[in-house]
């Protein structure tokens, strides 16, 4: 980049290569903005005004995403003040130059993205050679003439700003600013199941999922049978139901047949901004938290109004300084009534809260912020998603000190803006603080990050603990920002607690590479759970949340839960006696595609991937698998004998692989791939035509291939067709993978042209067609001549030395052929059913299930979650927690109270999920006492006890045993019917009793028992 700096304003910099779009590097990025935003934002340049720790949090994350290049600037040195939230610095850093020490540092973070400085006062003429410019915590309101100069020169400007409690962002994307994708959400196109002959023309969609059109949206249509003159064009739509919509076309003389895709356009808009001089009369804003509507206002007064102070003081109040922070008040009510007499009375109290803080620097505040901040960037420089309209103010007062502190007084340590909002006092807790970090990816990098700079477990006497037992890849890298590409390989956690480490010296950070599930429970045992103050959960699959708030529950400790969604994000605070926990609500389950449809009717792209999915499992994994195991397993054989479902055509596959098709050449693996083109898009469809023609009739006079069923076409071969080539080279290399043949130099195309295919024999075949027939079909279990026929043919394991290599899928290595193979096949099976077709990306997405992500969403949502955890740690009460929804595209922040806690009772005892019978006793009583105590202490009668799935008592059981078993203590009693042994740091048994109270039956709480002392 070249910038007209002058003699005195030297540019620190460093070259890289030309922006470009490395999806190995961005993948999980290109699933939320598309290649064509990604492109455009490759050719971004991007200048930051203001190295503060908001400033480094901005920096980072555009670096991440990709921008073509970030300049920053900041004339002002590192202080005390900014270690609190600025991760890049060190103590040793004070008093050097904030943007000159930062640097170093965001040059490692992404090779394809030039990263500068730019020294001294930025003028005018340097602003010209940036499309976007973002001023990080100056005073707003007084960037009017530099704002004005970006609006008229048609240049981005983002004032963002970060003041203890409070924080602002203000957009000026200039006239007619063009956004092509105004909500991110996926296209989903809708299967027609009927036209009407009507005018206007009445469309109906299946009913597998609604259209979600709007009036006056545009949808493309194709692939109609019998109304031609509908395909392939674009119509506007008003809607007249969830499943229906009538388009500007007469169809009272022509007639539908069948088929037909409905493809929504996505939605553009074109938004004129106000520079921030008359968007400062005239303001406009996002709502942050609907239940603090009035709280927009109000911010962007005193926001003024601290401007006005900072400017005659020289700073902000001081933390807690009653008259200071009074006299910010009485500027606010000032502008208040010049500038906007309609606002009605000022809420004194909260703002009084706000501006006594706002020396303050918090880490949360700079993440929630830097996210923000960083999304809209990203949206002024691709058109993608719609941006702020054109202030954002949020506050979290709930998080400040019930009484104010009075050891709020710099200290000359890294957590002095900190300090300012909540005392030492509460600085010591967060420093003892021993928290358990669970997931070291996207997630976990950030909270690691936040955690340090918090000084949450940064001392001996805390310590957070991160688990994670993946390794570094490459498509971590643009989000996960603790690794660097010399990582990849390395044990993420070990790597993110190396690295947090070094933002904050004395963060007492543990790594481990285990597994938190019920096979690792010797290793996070009582103890291990028992030490923690809370838990942080950074996981990416709901088994896995649930099982550990099922601990936290157990164990009655908090939880911050978080997950991300592309551009979406979520917290939910689980607390103790005061909300529901994780499992309390769930999401329904994924809806999972009929067989019939998968095996013989799919009508949209994802039927066709998990065919191919499904294909790839069976030709490479699990045949592999069938044979290893009947070459290396003597009961191999005999187990099969008990899999009757299953049997004959594993047999048949072991056969196929080891006599029938086992290849001896590199053209051998060619032609079984030219066999299985054939095989799958030609035999299989002939033979489906064979048994239902295209022009069959069900019994109830219906045409039989209607509705969501398409009429399938055989493809014919053809060697010039990038896509059948596309399946022979990837199952040719998969399939000698199989077997460690190679096949470097060989002509595949040559040799699959030439090979002899038998022609279409029709069988007879029974095939499913009712969505309801799920279940596999029934197996005659009796003829088992066909399975010794098979053996008889085998080679006996003894005489083959050699083992198949079995192919796991792997999706993100685009050199294996795994996701070839499948986008391939998948789309030929597409074009069999006259599907559209998807892109090796999407098909990449779909079939690796990968979950959409972004830095900015991320660093996001771990700053709201950081809030809470201030709060949590200070036992705030139910209602100024909250649980927290985001989605930055459009853009939108949601925030409610947690759902309390279930109450149940019994008798006049309520008691909630949190709740347990206590029992200690001192010793290890016998199972008599054990009821004795219940009736004595809590005048319950048990009836039954069970552990686990095991009745330990019941008052419906055997007289003699129950009578023994009554004599016997609690633990013998329950190792006798578990048939199970109790680890050596076991110290506890939990039980489920049903109980009678007063005649009655009660539900009550579990049981743990402690038979250790």
């Amino acid at each position: 980049m070249s910038t007209d700096k002058g003699e005195d304003m030297p540019v620190k910099r460093r070259k890289t290569m030309e922006p470009e779009v490395d999806e190995g590097l961005y993948s999980r990025q290109v699933y939320v903005l598309g290649l064509a935003a990604m492109k455009k934002m490759s050719s971004t340049r991007v200048l930051i005004v203001g190295m503060t720790g908001l400033g480094c949090e901005i920096a980072k994350n555009l670096i991440l995403a990709g921008v073509a290049s970030v300049t920053i600037n900041d004339t002002n040195n590192l202080t005390w003040n900014d270690l609190s939230s600025h991760f890049y610095v060190s103590e040793d850093d004070i008093g050097k130059n904030r943007a000159t020490v930062t640097l170093p540092k965001l040059i490692e973070l992404n090779k394809y993205v030039q990263v500068n400085e730019l020294q001294g006062k930025v003028t005018e003429e340097q602003v010209k050679n940036f499309e976007v410019v973002v001023f990080v915590d100056q005073c707003t309101s007084n960037l009017t003439h530099i704002s004005q100069f970006c609006h008229e020169n048609g240049i981005k400007f983002i004032a963002t700003e970060s003041r203890g409690v409070a924080g602002m962002a203000f957009c000026d994307f200039g006239k007619k600013f063009e956004i092509y994708d105004t909500d991110g959400e996926e296209v989903v196109t809708c299967l027609v199941s009927g036209v009407t002959s009507s005018n206007p023309a009445l469309i109906t969609v299946h009913d597998d999922h609604r259209h979600n059109l709007e009036d006056g949206q545009k949808v493309l249509i194709t692939d109609i049978e019998g109304i031609p003159e509908l395909n392939d064009k674009e119509w506007e739509v008003k809607v007249t139901g969830p499943f229906a919509f009538t388009i500007e076309f007469d169809a009272t003389n022509v007639n539908y047949v069948r088929g037909g895709y409905v493809k929504p356009l996505k939605l553009t808009a074109i938004k004129d901004y106000l520079p921030l001089g008359e968007a400062l009369q005239k303001p406009e804003f996002m709502i942050t938290d609907f239940g603090k509507m009035e709280m927009s206002i109000q911010l962007h007064i005193l926001f003024q109004a601290l401007h006005s102070f900072i400017a005659s003081h020289g700073s902000p109040p001081a933390p807690y300084d009653e008259s200071q922070a009074k006299e910010v008040l009485e500027i606010a009510k000032g502008i208040a009534q010049e500038k906007y007499p309609d606002v009605g009375e000022l809420k004194l109290d909260t703002l009084l809260n706000i501006a006594r803080t706002s020396a303050g620097n918090l880490n949360p505040m700079a993440a929630f912020l830097g996210g923000f901040v960083a999304q809209e960037v990203l949206k002024a420089s691709s058109g993608k998603f719609s941006p702020l309209n054109q202030f954002m103010y949020f506050d979290a007062v709930e998080v400040l000190p019930t009484t104010p502190p009075t050891d709020s007084s710099p200290r000359g340590c890294r957590y002095d803006g900190q300090i300012a909002v909540f005392g030492s006092q509460f600085q010591d807790l967060l420093l003892k603080n021993k928290n358990f970090l669970v997931g070291a990816g996207a997630l976990g990098c950030e909270f690691l990050k936040n955690f340090a700079m918090m000084g949450l477990g940064a001392s001996p006497e805390g310590q957070v603990i991160v688990t994670d037992l993946d390794n570094i890849e490459k498509s971590n890298l643009s989000r996960q920002f603790l690794f660097r590409p010399h990582h990849i390989g390395s044990a993420k956690s070990e790597v993110a607690a190396s690295q947090a480490r070094t933002m904050n010296p004395n963060f007492n950070v543990k790594f481990m590479t285990d597994k938190v599930a019920p096979e690792t429970e010797h290793l996070f045992d009582d103890a291990f759970w028992e030490q923690l103050d809370g838990v942080t959960n950074a996981l990416d699959n709901v088994q896995a949340r649930l099982y550990v708030d099922s601990k936290c529950v157990y164990y009655r400790k908090p939880l911050m839960e978080s997950g991300t969604l592309g551009a979406k994000a979520n917290v939910q605070v689980v607390s103790p006696y005061q909300t529901e926990p994780y499992g309390a609500s769930r999401d329904p389950p994924e809806k999972q595609i009929p067989i019939c449809t998968l095996k013989n009717f799919p009508n949209a792209i994802e039927h066709t991937i998990q065919w191919a999915r499904d294909a790839f499992e069976g030709l490479f994994k699990q045949s592999a698998d069938d044979v290893n195991g009947y070459l290396t397993r003597s009961d191999f054989l005999a187990q099969l004998e008990k899999e009757p479902a299953t049997r004959v055509t594993t047999l048949e596959s072991i056969y196929d692989a080891l006599v029938k098709n086992k290849p001896t050449s590199r053209e051998d693996c060619v032609r079984w791939a030219r066999f299985k083109f054939e095989e799958f898009f030609n035999h299989q469809i002939h033979q489906l035509l064979y048994n239902f023609p295209v022009d069959t009739i069900t019994s109830s006079g219906e045409r039989f291939w209607s509705g969501p069923k398409r009429p399938p076409t055989p493809i014919v071969f053809d060697p010039s067709d990038p896509a059948h080539i596309d399946f022979i080279i990837a199952a040719s290399h998969l399939r000698a993978e199989n077997y460690g043949i190679k096949l470097d130099g060989l002509d595949i195309v040559d040799v699959a042209a030439h090979v002899k295919v038998p022609e279409f024999t029709p069988k007879k075949a029974i095939i499913q067609t009712e969505e309801n027939e799920n279940k596999p079909a029934e197996v005659d279990t009796s003829d088992s001549g066909k399975n010794l026929d098979i053996i008889g043919s085998l080679p006996a394991p003894s005489t083959i030395q050699f083992k198949m290599k079995v192919i796991e899928f792997e999706k993100d290595d685009d050199t294996n052929h795994h996701i070839d193979f499948i986008t391939a096949c998948s789309n030929l099976r597409a074009r069999n059913y006259k599907i559209p077709e998807e892109d090796r990306s999407r098909t990449k997405l779909i079939a690796g299930k990968i979950i959409p992500a972004m830095v900015t969403t991320t660093a996001l949502i771990t700053g709201i979650a950081c809030f809470e955890w201030y709060k949590i740690l200070q036992k705030k009460p139910l209602e100024s927690l909250r649980n927290a929804f985001v989605n930055l595209a459009l853009p939108f922040t949601a925030f409610s109270e947690p759902v309390p806690a279930k109450k149940n009772k019994y008798g006049d005892t309520e008691w909630t999920v949190w709740d347990r019978f206590e029992v200690n006793l001192g010793k290890d009583v016998t199972l008599k006492e054990f009821i004795d105590y219940f009736q004595e202490q809590h005048k319950l009668e048990i009836n039954m006890i069970s552990c686990g799935a095991s009745i330990l008592f019941s008052f419906f059981g055997a007289k003699a045993k129950t009578q023994e078993r009554l004599k016997k203590p609690v633990s013998e009693v329950a190792k006798e019917i578990t048939k199970s042994e109790f680890s050596p740091s076991q110290r506890y048994i939990n039980m489920e009793i049903c109980c009678v109270l007063d005649d009655e039956d009660v539900d009550v709480p579990y049981v743990r028992y402690a038979f250790r002392h």
